[in-house]
């Protein structure tokens, strides 16, 4: 995982979103990083440092004046694996574009080597501004990178307009990012297909399966955060969409075939997750079939064999991974489906292990590759099995 082991400065300057970054740093530490929080005087009218003491269990930097702080701006600017600063005034962003180093936190962005990720957060006037436009666009040709704002309530109310820092999760997200930078997914389009299909019965009953998406959305997910171009080819769930990733939404097999084929072309990654319907009603109703018209016999007609549709579409070098969702013997089924359909790499699980497939925040699965390697993974979040997949991806990427 990206934070293991890593070592981040939060730098937190003076506005009202400030009690977000209390949420930021207790995520960030929860992920294993080792964070060190440093407070401008304004920051420590809105948040105490014991807060943020008691989150990370170091001690919070605020002067640099301080005992601990004479050098702290050239200490931690060295150690750090990323600088954060959440939120980020517009009075801040000021002093930063200006190359001011009048405290300790803008001495520390000034000495920093580190990447520098900064959430903005204002009144929707003030980051309108064309001062505050000027300052953000001279922060950015110098290498720092920005999450936000965004759209939505501010502490003088309602707006229509950017303002709003973006939420931890989103921050986060974006810093692993950074952290990720220059890997072998950095800016390759990586398509992913998540969740089910539906097949109408009628305008109202349909054939689906039990397929939650939470699996592909985990690895668009990450792969994101690896650097991805990530296009989700998303069939019909209730997930929220992943940071920074565009999504599409299909509904039928017939759907997933057509946006896989578009996509297809230019997909350096093609990592097929969903769980399509393999049949659907030969003759679905236009109508509402009432039940008081006694018993109904289906005939079902299979579906698209959407992996097989790729075969002529597929550019070279295009890396292929498909899952198999099996019973019985599903290594042995999973490496027919690698053969038949010329993939790179396939996923193998069982429908009826318990805590694996649908449904369930677990899975376990086993890879295996053309190359002939196998992986049997032991029952792991599906996040973290998300990161094994992409790590088999990446150890063979050309």
């Amino acid at each position: 995982m990206p934070w293991t082991g890593r070592h981040v400065v939060l730098g937190v300057s003076g506005g009202i979103a400030s009690y977000k970054s209390c949420l930021l740093a207790r995520r960030l530490v929860e992920r294993g990083a080792r964070v060190d929080v440093v407070l401008t005087r304004a920051a420590a009218e809105f948040v105490r440092p014991l807060t943020f003491e008691a989150l990370t269990g170091r001690p919070v930097l605020s002067s640099i004046w301080e005992r601990d702080g004479a050098l702290a701006h050239v200490r931690l600017a060295h150690a750090a694996d990323l600088v954060i600063v959440a939120p980020a005034t517009a009075h801040l962003i000021a002093r930063v574009a200006q190359g001011l180093a009048d405290d300790l936190l803008t001495s520390l962005l000034l000495a920093a080597t580190a990447p520098v990720l900064i959430a903005p957060a204002m009144n929707d006037e003030m980051y309108a501004n064309p001062i505050t436009q000027s300052n953000l666009r001279a922060l950015t040709s110098r290498g720092i990178s920005s999450v936000g704002p965004e759209i939505g309530g501010l502490a003088e109310g309602p707006s229509e307009r950017p303002g709003r820092m973006s939420e931890p999760e989103t921050i986060a997200a974006h810093a692993a990012r950074l952290l990720r930078r220059g890997g072998p997914l950095a800016g390759k389009r990586v398509v992913v297909t998540a969740g089910p299909t539906r097949e109408s019965l009628d305008p109202v009953r349909v054939i689906t399966n039990r397929s939650s998406g939470r699996m592909g959305y985990r690895l668009a997910e990450a792969a994101w955060e690896r650097g991805g171009d990530v296009v989700l080819i998303s069939g019909p769930t209730s997930l929220v969409a992943p940071v920074g990733v565009a999504v599409r939404r299909i509904e039928t097999t017939a759907d997933l075939a057509r946006a896989v084929g578009e996509a297809l072309p230019a997909a350096d990654v093609l990592v097929m997750a969903a769980a399509p319907a393999d049949y659907r009603p030969a003759e679905p109703s236009a109508t509402k079939r009432s039940r008081g018209d006694g018993a109904l016999t289906l005939a079902l007609e299979p579906t698209e064999d959407v992996l097989a549709s790729t075969l002529p579409l597929r550019k070279a070098g295009t890396f292929m991974v498909g899952f198999a969702l099996e019973t019985g013997d599903a290594a042995a089924r999973g490496r027919g489906k690698l053969a038949r359909k010329a993939l790179d790499l396939i996923v193998v699980n069982d429908a009826l292990e318990p805590g694996a497939g649908f449904e369930v925040d677990t899975n376990r699965v086993t890879l295996i590759a053309r190359d002939g390697a196998e992986q049997v993974l032991p029952l792991m979040d599906k996040r973290a099995v998300a990161d094994a997949i992409l790590d088999a991806i990446e150890a063979r990427l050309g």
